[in-house]
């Protein structure tokens, strides 16, 4: 069945982004240097907190907790659910 409704009015293409214009907090990549980084704050499952940093201009990323830098495997260590065998 074919519609006969109007195509409503489109805005021409503008790049877009998922972040709101200045909610950047200064923060650069420690690889590059560049300011284009997406940042996240979570809990491992063990209870650390941890901050995620990916650069998206050389795709560098940092897993950080209050000392500082973690290892990958630390990450993926805190982050495995123990498995309780009963």
């Amino acid at each position: 069945m074919k519609s006969n409704a109007p195509i409503p009015d489109q805005r021409p293409a503008q790049p877009s982004s998922l972040t709101r214009p200045g909610a950047r907090s200064g923060a650069t990549c420690p690889s590059c240097g560049s300011a284009r980084l997406t940042s996240l704050s979570m809990t491992l499952t063990d209870g650390t907190p941890v901050n995620f940093s990916s650069c998206h201009n050389c795709e560098h990323r940092v897993w950080a907790d209050e000392q500082g830098s973690l290892a990958f495997a630390d990450v993926l260590t805190r982050a495995t659910k123990k498995k309780v065998v009963s």
